[in-house]
């Protein structure tokens, strides 16, 4: 993969963000893989594609790109709040890449990928509506607030302008892809608990250290009055498939990924 991007490609454009979306949407197309299957290429869907960029054409899976020329921060700006909550509940949200380029140089120094899979309501927050005044005068967007998503939800492809192996990137990816099948109330709750695991901040915790975090996890869940029972019951899935491991009772250690 080459992170060096072709600034002749914006000439025709006259704004700094259309300029942007043609070279960032062009090194994507020409150097970007599928990091959900062993495709080497994406395409690029046609423009005004709804919630997506690229598709990759052998197992279908969507994109969504989102530039940046600043460092990646903790939010990232997204559209309508509704739309994006309605879209992960329905689990039609789309996979998300970050990329962080230099513009003075045109090259790539950070590529984010968020699997649609852990992409959980708990990390969408609401941001101010618009003014009176403004054309859209109500309108409701959000940002996707990255800290409040698990490691396994924050995939690099590119760090610091490094580029990471493929196959590191597709077994991180596919580590977490049996979510894809589960309804949003399991999707949500392996995301959360396995964020709440990574927070103690080592990869042996304790049953009760993961209590610590009920409080939070009932005000993210307020449906559900047995917040004990459910945590053991997402530590059960996360050790049946191989993410977490047992000990011994009420003792528990991350697996690192293979």
């Amino acid at each position: 993969m080459d992170t060096r991007m072709n600034p002749s490609l914006g000439i025709n454009y006259h704004s700094q963000s259309q300029q942007a979306r043609v070279i960032t949407e062009a090194w994507i197309e020409d150097q970007m893989y599928c990091p959900s299957c062993e495709s080497q290429n994406l395409e690029r869907l046609k423009p005004g594609t709804r919630a997506a960029d690229f598709r990759c054409a052998y197992c279908l899976e969507q994109y969504q790109a989102k530039s940046l020329s600043s460092p990646i921060s903790t939010r990232i700006v997204d559209s309508s709040h509704q739309v994006m909550i309605d879209a992960i509940m329905r689990n039609q949200a789309p996979n998300l890449m970050i990329l962080h380029y230099a513009r003075n140089v045109w090259e790539v120094q950070d590529l984010i990928l968020l699997p649609r899979h852990l992409l959980s309501v708990s990390a969408i927050e609401k941001r101010k509506p618009l003014s009176p005044s403004a054309r859209r005068a109500g309108w409701l967007g959000c940002n996707i607030v990255l800290d409040r998503l698990p490691s396994a939800g924050r995939i690099f492809a590119v760090r610091r302008g490094w580029t990471i192996d493929p196959s590191v990137v597709r077994s991180e990816w596919k580590r977490f892809s049996f979510a894809k099948n589960l309804n949003y109330a399991g999707r949500t709750w392996i995301a959360d608990v396995l964020t709440c695991v990574e927070a103690i901040g080592r990869s042996a915790f304790t049953l009760d250290e993961v209590y610590q975090f009920e409080e939070e996890l009932s005000r993210l869940h307020p449906e559900n009055r047995n917040i004990r029972p459910k945590i053991r019951q997402q530590l059960q899935v996360l050790r049946d498939r191989g993410v977490v491991r047992f000990s011994s009772p009420g003792n528990y250690a991350l697996r690192s990924a293979e």
